[in-house]
């Protein structure tokens, strides 16, 4: 019932929207071709449903594994730079010089270098995901009171037990932070990739129908799109929840 009261705003307000596309679609006369009503691209997700699930299945695929080795490199990035301060200071301007690298240069690059295979897609991923996973780190690591670390030194814990003890336990908050806003990059990713040249998935499914002309399979595509995105984003919320110390210890109590 809570979880309901959560929600009842956003399904509101969809609906709200989706009623008002609903509605000048059919008063303004404007053509199919342009922009077709939600009926429309619902009637479309219907009927394309057999083409258009191994292209999404496709999706998930490449960003998943992308997703997961983006975290594992962040992980051992962040460690290492937590534990290298000059490290840290040397390699952080060059992390932030990336990111100002565009999408529409790097993927077809991508393309030119490794081939309209799983590597390039796989790659973009990482690239696009490493970055906000591995600041949220740093900056959760960042977050531990000095009052636990003089404890942890006076007791005559090592760095490497401290962070066990202390620091990593303080980042959790920050990593799941990062993870959530990553996840959300993570399928746009893969589907520019898949733009850019692929074989399958959503992105060369959008640029098939987008050739055809057919605007209502292109939103259908981005229907199935976002859905990734949040099954992706809710899967992280089931890990979150699932690893919470108060969680683990109830399950602990009941066995």
């Amino acid at each position: 019932m809570q979880s309901l009261r959560h929600i009842l705003p956003t399904l509101l307000l969809a609906s709200a929207l989706l009623l008002g596309w609903q509605l000048y679609c059919m008063m303004s006369g404007v053509s199919a071709l342009v922009l077709p009503a939600p009926t429309e691209v619902l009637r479309a997700l219907f009927v394309e449903r057999a083409r258009i699930v191994p292209h999404a299945l496709s999706t998930i695929w490449v960003a998943s594994l992308g997703f997961s080795m983006s975290v594992l490199f962040a992980f051992a990035a962040s460690v290492a730079l937590h534990f290298s301060p000059w490290f840290q200071r040397g390699l952080m301007p060059l992390l932030v010089a990336s990111q100002t690298i565009p999408l529409v240069a790097l993927a077809p690059l991508m393309i030119l270098w490794f081939g309209f295979g799983l590597l390039p897609k796989v790659l973009l991923v990482i690239l696009v995901t490493f970055f906000p996973i591995l600041i949220s780190l740093l900056s959760g690591y960042g977050q531990v009171p000095q009052a636990y670390l003089d404890l942890l030194t006076s007791m005559r814990a090592g760095r490497l037990r401290i962070f066990r003890r202390a620091t990593l336990p303080m980042a959790r908050a920050s990593f799941f932070a990062g993870l959530r806003i990553s996840a959300t990059y993570a399928i746009v990713a893969t589907i520019f990739a898949e733009y850019a040249g692929a074989r399958q998935g959503l992105g060369i499914y959008i640029l098939t129908a987008k050739n055809s002309f057919r605007a209502d399979l292109v939103l259908a595509a981005v229907v199935v799109s976002a859905c990734l995105t949040l099954l992706l984003l809710g899967a992280l919320r089931g890990i979150e929840r699932l690893t919470e110390p108060g969680h683990r210890r109830a399950r602990h109590a009941e066995r």
